[in-house]
C-alpha cells in the first residue's frame, strides 16, 4: 500500500513538472492586495529614508486642468529637479542606475543627463481593475514555463504577486490600457546628426470584452485587436496593419495582416512578431520592441532577480505636453533630457536570456519594471556577443483622468550606430487618446482593412 501511495504522488510531481503549472496565490496572500500592498500589488509602505513615500491613493481625477483637446496639465508644473545626475557624476548615483543609463552617459558625457525630482506615486486605477488583479491573485495560474495563462478570467494584470521573472513580465503585457481607445501618434528615427522625418500614425485598440459583435469563443484567448494606419509621409501613406493579440501564444499565434496601398494588397504578417522589422522603424526596433515588450515569451527563460530602487523616467507631463513641437523633443543622439523627468522608485528587476536553440538578434534583456503601476520604464538589450547594444526608456506618465499607466513617449537607443527611434509621441496630435470608443468586430477583420487604407 505504501508503495503504490509513493509511485503515486511520483505521478503527481513528474506531471506538475511535465505541463510546468505555477499556481494562483492562496486567499491570505491575496488579502494583501489593498492592505499592506497596493491593489495592484505595489509595497505600499515608503522606503527607510522617506525618499520614497507610501501610496495613498494616487492622483485624483481632477489632479490638473485638462484642455479642450484631452491633453493632461501637469500637476508638478512649479517642481524643481533637487539635482541632475551628469557624466560627471554618475558613479555616486551607479547603485540606483541601469547598466543601459550608466552606458548613455559614456556614449553621450556632454548631453545626456537625468534630472531626478521628488518622488510622487501617481499610480491610481478605477474600482473595477482593483477587483480584477484580485480576481487574478486568485485565479491565474503560468503554464508552459510561463508562455501561456490559464484561468486568466479578469482580462488585467495576471499576477499582481508575481512568484517569478515571466510573471512579472505578464503584468506589463496585461496591464490595464483603458477602454478601446482612439490615438494619434509620430516617431521619428534621427540621423547622426539629427536629420528626421517624422512618421505620423493613428492607433486603434479595442478588447473583447467592450465590444459588442465579439464572439465570445473566438475571443477566449484575445487579449486585444490593435489597427494602426500610417498616415504621413505621403509615401508610406495608407498602409494598415492589423493585429489579433492573443493570450496563449503557443496555442494560437499572434494574427497579423498588413494592407499595402502601393499594391492595395491584404497579406498576412508572421513577420509582425519577436525580431521581425518594426513599422516604419529603419531598422532601429523589433517588432517586440514595441511598448517596451510584447508578444509572446516563449523565447526565453526569465530569472527574477528582485526589487531594486531606481531612477527611472516617472511622470514626465512636461515631456507629453501640447505646448512642445517634435522639434523641441527629437535631437541627435537622443532625445532633449531637459524635457525629462525622473524619480527615485522600486522596480522589479527581470532578466531574460535567449533560450538553446531559439532564435533572437537580442540574445540576453534586463527588465527594470515599476512596482505601482507594471509598466516597463527601462530595457537594456544584449546581443549575442553579451554586449550591450540598444538601450529602451519609457517615459511613463499616469493618466489620472482615467486611471490609467501610459508613455508620454518610448525611446529606443542604439549605443553602436549612435541613432536611436522614437515612438509614441502625440504633442503635435489634434487630439490626445480618445477612450470608450464604439468599435465593432467587423473594423478588425482583413476584409476591412481595404477600406482603412485607401488614399
Amino acid at each position: 500500500m505504501k508503495t503504490t501511495i509513493m509511485l503515486r504522488a511520483g505521478t503527481v510531481a513528474l506531471t506538475l513538472l511535465a505541463t510546468h503549472v505555477l499556481a494562483s496565490v492562496p486567499p491570505q496572500e491575496a488579502a494583501q492586495l489593498g492592505t499592506t500592498l497596493t491593489p495592484l500589488g505595489g509595497e505600499k509602505a515608503g522606503n527607510a529614508d522617506g525618499s520614497i513615500p507610501a501610496w495613498t491613493g494616487g492622483l485624483k481625477a481632477d489632479a490638473a486642468p485638462v484642455d479642450s483637446k484631452g491633453f493632461l496639465g501637469d500637476p508638478f508644473a512649479d517642481e524643481k529637479p533637487l539635482f541632475i545626475i551628469t557624466a560627471a557624476n554618475f558613479a555616486q548615483y551607479k547603485d540606483k542606475l541601469s547598466e543601459g543609463q550608466m552606458a548613455l552617459f559614456k556614449r553621450y558625457p556632454e548631453t545626456y543627463k537625468i534630472p531626478v525630482y521628488k518622488t510622487h506615486r501617481t499610480a491610481s486605477s478605477p474600482q473595477e481593475v482593483y477587483e480584477a488583479a484580485k480576481t487574478s491573485a486568485l485565479n491565474t495560474k503560468s503554464e508552459h514555463d510561463g508562455n501561456d495563462l490559464s484561468n486568466f478570467i479578469s482580462r488585467y494584470y495576471a499576477f499582481p504577486i508575481p512568484k517569478s521573472g515571466v510573471e512579472v513580465v505578464w503584468n506589463h503585457m496585461t496591464r490595464y490600457r483603458g477602454k478601446n481607445l482612439y490615438r494619434e501618434l509620430a516617431q521619428a528615427v534621427p540621423q547622426t546628426n539629427g536629420a528626421y522625418t517624422i512618421v505620423e500614425v493613428t492607433d486603434e485598440v479595442a478588447f473583447p470584452q467592450y465590444m459588442s459583435g465579439a464572439d465570445g469563443a473566438k475571443s477566449e484567448n484575445v487579449l486585444f485587436y490593435y489597427k494602426q494606419e500610417v498616415t504621413a509621409p505621403s509615401r508610406l501613406a495608407g498602409n494598415v496593419l492589423l493585429v489579433h493579440e492573443t493570450i496563449d501564444q503557443l496555442k494560437e499565434p499572434r494574427m497579423a495582416w498588413q494592407y499595402n496601398a502601393g499594391q492595395r494588397r491584404v497579406r498576412r504578417a508572421p513577420q509582425v512578431a519577436y525580431d521581425g522589422p518594426g513599422t516604419a522603424a529603419d531598422g532601429m526596433r523589433t517588432a517586440d520592441n514595441a511598448d517596451m515588450f510584447n508578444g509572446s515569451p516563449d523565447r526565453y527563460q526569465w530569472k527574477l532577480v528582485g526589487k531594486k530602487e531606481m531612477y527611472i523616467p516617472y511622470n514626465n507631463y512636461k515631456l507629453y505636453s501640447p505646448s512642445l513641437k517634435y522639434a523641441d523633443i527629437i535631437k541627435a543622439g537622443h532625445i532633449n533630457q531637459d524635457l525629462t523627468r525622473y524619480e527615485l522608485h522600486r522596480v522589479w528587476q527581470v532578466e531574460a536570456t535567449l533560450k538553446p536553440g531559439e532564435r533572437h538578434v537580442y540574445a540576453k534583456r534586463t527588465f527594470y519594471i515599476d512596482e505601482d503601476t507594471w509598466s516597463a520604464v527601462e530595457v537594456d538589450h544584449y546581443d549575442g556577443r553579451g554586449q550591450l547594444w540598444r538601450v529602451g526608456e519609457g517615459f511613463a506618465i499616469n493618466d489620472y483622468k482615467e486611471g490609467i499607466a501610459n508613455y508620454a513617449g518610448i525611446a529606443l537607443y542604439d549605443l553602436m550606430a549612435g541613432r536611436y527611434i522614437i515612438q509614441g509621441l502625440s504633442n503635435e496630435a489634434k487630439h490626445a487618446i480618445t477612450y470608450n470608443m464604439a468599435p465593432k468586430m467587423a473594423d478588425f477583420t482583413p476584409a476591412a482593412l481595404r477600406n482603412a487604407g485607401v488614399r
